[in-house]
């Protein structure tokens, strides 16, 4: 099982609640579970990292995931051939169904949420260390 959530806190509830709605309808043997607390658009998700590896090895021969999503922002295809050369096949409890125009519409308003996220966090990060700057607690320069 893979579950993520893009948050480093306060999403726990929604991690166990995808866990929880896997394990229920799974058929098969649950060998791990695998978690990320990061954007769907990094690359470099321990979670994601160690269930490549346990599917390279073969320990891992089915992926279950919600919603394709949790796998990927994008280049889920691209994940689903690699598992395929290493035999393994990616379940999808809620798979999407969209096609042509909506699914394009969809893909644009997840990349600017994506982003315009990572701004509003960048935008925060500098206010705090102003603000820490300001108060005296670091120097300007130092970063947080």
């Amino acid at each position: 099982l893979y579950v993520r959530v893009s948050g480093s806190s306060g999403q726990e509830s929604s991690l166990e609640a995808q866990e929880s709605e896997l394990r229920a309808t799974s058929a098969g043997q649950i060998v791990k579970v695998f978690r990320d607390r990061a954007s769907g658009l990094r690359e470099d998700r321990p979670g994601l990292n160690r269930l490549l590896r346990a599917v390279a090895d073969g320990s891992v021969t089915v992926v279950r995931v919600t919603h394709e999503d949790r796998l990927a922002r994008f280049g889920v295809g691209w994940l689903k051939h690699l598992l395929g050369v290493h035999g393994a096949t990616l379940d999808v409890l809620h798979p999407k169904k969209l096609g042509g125009r909506d699914e394009l519409l969809e893909d644009f308003v997840s990349l600017v949420t994506t982003f315009a996220g990572r701004l509003y966090g960048m935008r925060s990060a500098e206010n705090r260390r102003r603000l820490l700057a300001e108060s005296g607690q670091c120097k300007a320069g130092d970063s947080q």
